[in-house]
């Protein structure tokens, strides 16, 4: 998934450099599930609505593109599983000659978008957007005695799941009866609703390959709750922060991730420590190579386990990588945002952990 990312947002930087002369620089989003034939129909009725453009050039480019797309789409019997995306145009820098290219994306994450546009520039917003939402899944679990709201973080995107109400009663009690049995009364729904809450964020959260868990909540509750509340040890495991909220509603999970921005921004930092110790380590005891020379040996071989790449290198070098890759390598993006980061680019950016040890 983080290889798509990175081809996603290659292409991306790429096709925000290009503005059409005029308006000839087509975008299509096919979206998930959709007929792809019939996006077929649609250009070819888009085509002759081109044959209308008073400007010589601009009719040529425009039905050149179209055409373009036509057959990068003959392709495909079927839409991809999460959509298409095909961007073509004329990107000439010289008037008067036509340079016609395609790019053709099958986005990491499903379309919901059908779109045909014709612009000077190439639509980019929904792949932008996501690109700015990738990767991060948490959990979200605000709750107090009278109601809990479970919710999932998606990149910058909250959204509530389950909001549920407790039951337990009020602390002042009827007429007639003991405060012990009362009391009695309030610890049983207390710990039932507790058990619900769990048995929810089970539903939601154990198969879920989220990065962690966010618990919010006013006063003790979230504290007991975590102690009584039988939830899941993998699901504990995996919780991150526990936050003083005053909500346990929609507007709590809102005040949860704000509160814990700052736990988040380190977990991407830690992640990738993490993960570069771990290149560091194993090239010490000779289990890891560095260069793009022993990085495509290995490759050749079937040895690497996973690559190293640091982000900005050039497209070139990750083709090259891709091609070699016939093993199926996990590939690790680095950034240059930590100490780590800038060494392993300073050392050349490339890099490979081996299955096994290749000769030299």
């Amino acid at each position: 998934m983080e290889e798509a990312f990175y081809k996603l947002k290659k292409v991306v930087e790429e096709l925000e450099g290009y503005k059409g002369r005029h308006t000839e620089l087509i975008s299509v989003y096919i979206p998930a599930g959709y007929n792809i034939f019939s996006i077929a129909n649609q250009l070819e009725y888009e085509k002759s609505m081109a044959e209308n453009i008073k400007s010589k050039a601009t009719r040529e480019n425009v039905i050149s593109a179209i055409e373009a797309i036509l057959r990068e789409l003959k392709f495909y019997k079927k839409t991809p599983p999460n959509g298409l995306v095909i961007f073509a145009g004329n990107v000439s820098k010289e008037e008067g000659k036509a340079d016609i290219r395609v790019w053709t994306l099958e986005p990491p994450h499903p379309l919901s978008l059908k779109l045909y546009h014709c612009d000077q520039t190439f639509f980019l917003g929904p792949l932008k957007e996501m690109l700015e939402a990738k990767k991060d899944f948490y959990g979200l679990i605000v709750i107090d005695k009278k109601e809990a709201t479970l919710g999932m973080l998606e990149g910058k995107m909250i959204k509530k799941l389950l909001h549920l109400t407790s039951g337990v009663p009020s602390k002042i009690r009827a007429g007639g009866q003991s405060s012990v049995r009362f009391e009695r009364l309030r610890e049983g729904a207390t710990k039932e609703f507790y058990r619900r809450v769990a048995e929810h964020a089970k539903q939601f959260f154990l198969d879920k390959k989220i990065r962690g868990v966010l618990v919010g909540g006013p006063g003790m509750t979230k504290e007991e709750f975590l102690k009584e509340g039988e939830l899941e040890t993998a699901i504990k495991e995996k919780i991150i922060a526990i936050k003083d909220i005053g909500y346990a509603d929609e507007h709590g999970l809102k005040l949860l991730v704000d509160e814990c921005q700052d736990v988040l921004a380190n977990i991407e930092v830690m992640e990738e420590k993490k993960k570069l110790r771990e290149f560091f380590d194993a090239l010490v005891k000779e289990k890891a190579v560095l260069g793009l020379e022993k990085v495509k040996k290995a490759l050749s071989y079937g040895a690497a386990d996973k690559v190293f790449i640091s982000e900005g290198i050039e497209q070139k070098i990750v083709e090259e990588i891709e091609k070699e890759n016939i093993a199926k390598a996990e590939l690790v993006i680095v950034s240059k945002d930590t100490e780590e980061g800038l060494q392993f680019k300073n050392l050349g950016g490339v890099g490979a952990i081996l299955r096994f040890k290749i000769e030299e």
